[in-house]
């Protein structure tokens, strides 16, 4: 049996995000003195970071790989996405989403021009959005809570921007790498989530899509 092109793009999207979830773990695990509540997951990324870490940090060739692989799955997701449901606004937020995380693997937080940073936001924007408008794409429960998590990812963001989540993370306890944690995971267990709704659709007639 065939599988249909929503299949696809679920297998690719639970790939994709199975292994960095996996991964991301292995890398804080092997980072010497890393702390998930003061350190960023994006620490993990550049190949030294630090007297104390050269020579033994094995983390950002495992980071690193893991973001992209998990960008790569997420544009493919998309391609798929795009020939089932035939929805732009879906499509489009997934595809900015897959571009953001690549670039997140490929410039790490040495590069310059501040593009680790914008591949980041990218990335963060564009994966809350399509976790909102993915409500479209799903039925109830799973569509409501596609959007409370979209929702809890962009707010984070934005308590997160203003002040680098020094500030508020310190606030809530949970420090800035606790905080940019608010932004990722919620739209971790979205798209595991929504990679195993797809996986269960198979071909029928294109539904009819907002405008």
């Amino acid at each position: 049996m065939a599988l249909s092109d929503a299949t696809k793009a679920g297998v690719a999207l639970f790939v994709g995000v199975a292994q960095f979830g996996i991964f991301v773990i292995v890398a804080e695990s092997v980072f010497p003195g890393y702390s998930v509540a003061n350190n960023y997951i994006s620490d993990l990324g550049p190949p030294c970071q630090g007297a104390a870490a050269c020579g033994s940090q094995t983390s950002w060739w495992i980071f690193d790989s893991s973001i992209a692989i998990m960008g790569m799955c997420i544009l493919v997701g998309g391609y798929f996405i795009n020939r089932y449901f035939h929805w732009k606004p879906a499509t489009g937020f997934i595809v900015l989403s897959g571009i953001g995380t690549i670039g997140i693997g490929i410039f790490n937080e040495n590069s310059p021009f501040m593009l680790h940073d914008i591949f980041s936001l990218i990335t963060f924007v564009g994966i809350g959005l399509t976790a909102v408008v993915s409500f479209w794409l799903q039925k109830p429960p799973m569509s409501y809570f596609s959007v409370l998590l979209g929702l809890a990812s962009l707010t984070a963001l934005i308590l997160y921007i203003p002040q680098t989540g020094t500030a508020f993370g310190s606030a809530l306890g949970i420090g800035p790498g606790g905080l940019e944690r608010m932004i990722v995971y919620p739209v971790i267990f979205w798209g595991l989530a929504f990679a195993g709704h797809l996986m269960g659709l198979e071909e029928r007639p294109i539904p009819k899509m907002p405008k």
